[in-house]
């Protein structure tokens, strides 16, 4: 992936670190201490004081890391206000150019190749069976594992409903095979390289834009969103949610 997708997470950890270097022998300093534990200590009136005054005027490594904890402490600053006054823009602008489904939608016609290296036209299933269409973030994480392979234990009983299990993330056929055979996932999954499914749907992400969503759909005959389940913590309850409206579909 480019550098850009990664560039304000970068430059926040980048900038950080001096930031934290500087603003840590400015309070050994201030509180005239040689203890790491002062960095963790809730102090801090006296730091602002001494930070925007002059407490200790004839101490030259007082004024010298005091400046330097400003000017780091400044620019850190100015980087938080531009990120949001552009993650603002950008997500104003990204509203209005894709539609968020929502329950009562239709959901758009895609086609993806699953696990095995097959297109499937979600056209050739609309119809004939409910859907239970679930984003992850990515194979084989922590969270992803426990999710597919409760989908898993619980596919007889989401055969039972007559609904199909549909699993969607960003890696490729080769990994979603890899992942599928791992843990003997027994139901599709689709690669979405290019995300381009998930901005269909308008999933959204998390953690500055890097974290893809964790979201299911529950898809009735007809093709329309009857519920959607969001949380990207919470992941043995989007098997849960969806069994029990599956349930009210019935």
């Amino acid at each position: 992936m480019s550098i850009l997708k990664y560039i304000w997470l970068v430059l926040f950890v980048g900038w950080g670190l001096p930031l934290t270097y500087y603003r840590s022998k400015f309070r050994k300093i201030v509180y005239k201490t040689n203890s790491w534990l002062i960095n963790i200590n809730p102090l801090f009136w006296k730091e602002i004081k001494a930070l925007f005054g002059n407490i200790y005027p004839e101490n030259k490594g007082y004024i010298k890391f005091r400046n330097f904890y400003r000017f780091y402490l400044a620019v850190y600053l100015l980087l938080f206000i531009i990120y949001f006054t552009f993650n603002s823009n950008a997500q104003t602008n990204k509203n209005t150019e894709m539609k968020k489904i929502e329950i009562g939608d239709s959901i758009p016609t895609f086609s993806l190749k699953d696990q095995n290296g097959n297109q499937v036209d979600i056209n050739t299933v609309i119809g004939k069976k409910k859907l239970v269409i679930y984003f992850y973030p990515k194979d084989d994480s922590p969270g992803c594992t426990k999710e597919a392979c409760y989908f898993r234990d619980q596919f007889d009983v989401f055969n039972q409903a007559d609904a199909m299990i549909i699993g969607i993330s960003g890696q490729s056929v080769e990994s979603h095979n890899k992942f599928a055979e791992k843990y003997k996932l027994n139901y599709t999954l689709l690669s979405d390289e290019e995300n381009n499914v998930r901005k269909l749907f308008g999933v959204p992400t998390n953690l500055f834009g890097l974290l893809p969503g964790r979201v299911t759909y529950i898809i009735n005959k007809e093709g329309k969103v009857v519920y959607i389940f969001n949380s990207q913590t919470k992941v043995a309850e989007h098997v849960d949610e969806a069994l029990k409206i599956l349930k009210e579909l019935q």
